[in-house]
């Protein structure tokens, strides 16, 4: 038992305790979510009186719309990934399979814009779709499209390098076989490019869902409307007022909107590891 502890058991132990460490805060806030008085405190003895009035207070309380957050996080969420996945495709593709001037240095451009935080953006983001409500409400300050498009455009330079060094694995044997029987690039990159790259469209997609998803400053500081915040704004004004903070009602609204999140990383995870690893082979 000794011989076999030392050599196996003690990866066994490790293992377990990290589990343990990673379910705790899961517990304590799903203990948070049925307690009755709606305090964190009294969440330390875990589940003594759970009740799951917090769960049907999310879809009935009339002053905090959650159904509505948690549908413009997904309208939003979605929308996004899709756009982040296309444009990024589009333009890994060319990046990967055209030869042209400035290819190179829009590279590196594309890295060296990514160096800058995107806090440094905000107040120029704030003021452009300021002044484009005037002249385009629907892409302006308050419309959810000029959200996503805010989201599109910094994702693009990321995205757009990571699917690179993925395309870069697909021989080329493989667009000049489609060339040669009547294909175009359009249907070289649609029929034949994308079904292969397809554990590296899910990452970006999954990746860029969940950001949007976690988002809390540019979806504030865009959507100025309370009928059309997403969840991590709308969940912010159950715990913004210090006289009427509801940590109870955040926590079973936090635990309802990571469900997606789950849900999609537990039917993804094998694309997961492949897009991620396989466009790290060439850059």
């Amino acid at each position: 038992m000794g011989r076999w502890f030392l050599r196996y058991g003690w990866r066994h132990a490790v293992g377990v305790a990290a589990v343990a460490v990673a379910l705790f805060p899961l517990l304590f806030v799903l203990a948070a979510s049925t307690n009755p008085s709606g305090t964190l405190t009294g969440s330390n003895d875990l589940f003594t009186e759970p009740t799951p009035a917090h769960y049907l207070a999310l879809f009935t309380d009339p002053l905090h719309p959650f159904p509505s957050w948690f549908a413009n996080s997904m309208i939003i969420g979605l929308t996004t990934a899709a756009g982040s996945v296309f444009l990024g495709a589009c333009a890994a593709y060319a990046f990967s399979r055209f030869t042209f001037t400035g290819r190179r240095a829009g590279l590196l451009v594309l890295v060296f814009v990514q160096l800058f935080p995107q806090l440094l953006a905000y107040v120029a983001i704030f003021l452009l779709l300021s002044a484009l409500k005037d002249v385009f409400p629907a892409i302006g300050l308050g419309s959810r499209l000029g959200l996503v498009m805010v989201y599109l455009g910094g994702a693009l330079g990321v995205n757009t390098y990571l699917m690179k060094g993925f395309f870069d694995t697909v021989p080329r044997e493989l667009d000049e076989s489609a060339q040669i029987d009547g294909a175009s690039h359009a249907q070289v990159f649609f029929r034949v490019l994308l079904p292969l790259v397809a554990p590296i469209l899910v990452v970006v997609g999954l990746f860029s869902f969940v950001a949007t998803l976690n988002d809390f400053v540019i979806a504030g500081l865009v959507l100025t409307d309370p009928d059309q915040q997403t969840l991590a704004v709308g969940l912010y004004q159950l715990v913004s007022d210090k006289l009427g903070q509801n940590w109870g009602l955040f926590a079973a609204g936090a635990l309802v909107g990571a469900l997606p999140v789950l849900v999609l990383f537990q039917f993804l995870q094998r694309f997961i590891v492949g897009g991620l690893t396989s466009g790290a082979v060439k850059g």
